[in-house]
């Protein structure tokens, strides 16, 4: 039964997400607040129908830590279903996401309106220059910017090795990093249909200083945190 629950919600994310990419590239006149708030209703709409299909919740601590003004957050990168998540949980962000995300019909163009940071992950250091100086730019106009530091969507029980980009960031602009750890793996796998019932706990962790400080050392210490959190979480 799960798996046609699974199967149900997943033509409903794919059906739905068309609707709204169309939706988001008509609002191109609008503000981008606007244009994000269309962005938003869309994960809404996603989270409340994987709780009514799926039996999928979530529940979120530390919202205390989120600082008013512009920073970074660093999110563990699990399954899919983060990144539909963050648009609820933090202010609007500008994503870091590879550029073939905008090629995708719809999906990406509508995506290309809610300015994010499209890079290409096999140019490294013109990939990490492409987030530190489009990223000053989105924190300067009031975004957050959203990175994973993994990369790319990691395992349950596995880390990968974070990248430099997100702590340079931070530290050349003297912003906050807020770390974000979260069990969703265990619910909705990096591959494959089935979203098992239960709830997500998403815990975000006390904002990191980062001003004056070298970006190696802040990017370990955000790493050390969610590592331990993630284990402890049992993901």
């Amino acid at each position: 039964m799960q798996w046609l629950r699974s199967l149900a919600f997943t033509t409903f994310l794919f059906l739905s997400t068309a609707v709204y990419a169309v939706a988001v590239m008509a609002s191109f006149g609008l503000p981008y607040r606007r244009r994000y708030a269309i962005a938003r209703h869309w994960a809404r709409t996603q989270l409340a129908a994987a709780r009514a299909i799926c039996g999928l919740d979530y529940v979120v601590e530390g919202r205390e830590n989120v600082p008013t003004g512009s920073h970074i957050s660093v999110w563990k990168h699990s399954s899919a279903w983060e990144t539909i998540a963050q648009m609820v949980i933090f202010p609007p962000q500008a994503w870091v996401l590879k550029r073939e995300i905008l090629w995708i019909p719809l999906v990406g163009w509508g995506t290309w309106l809610m300015r994010p940071i499209a890079i290409d992950r096999g140019a490294r250091g013109k990939a990490v220059n492409q987030v530190v100086e489009q990223g000053r730019e989105r924190l300067a106009s009031g975004m957050w910017v959203l990175i994973f530091p993994e990369g790319t969507r990691v395992p349950v029980g596995q880390q990968r090795r974070f990248g430099i980009s997100a702590a340079l960031l931070a530290t050349e602009t003297g912003r906050k990093l807020v770390p974000v750890a979260h069990d969703a793996g265990r619910y909705w796998a990096r591959r494959g249909l089935l979203k098992k019932r239960g709830t997500v706990r998403v815990v975000i962790g006390p904002p990191i200083e980062t001003a004056g400080r070298d970006p190696r050392e802040v990017s370990d210490e955000a790493k050390r945190w969610i590592d331990a959190k993630v284990a402890e979480l049992g993901a």
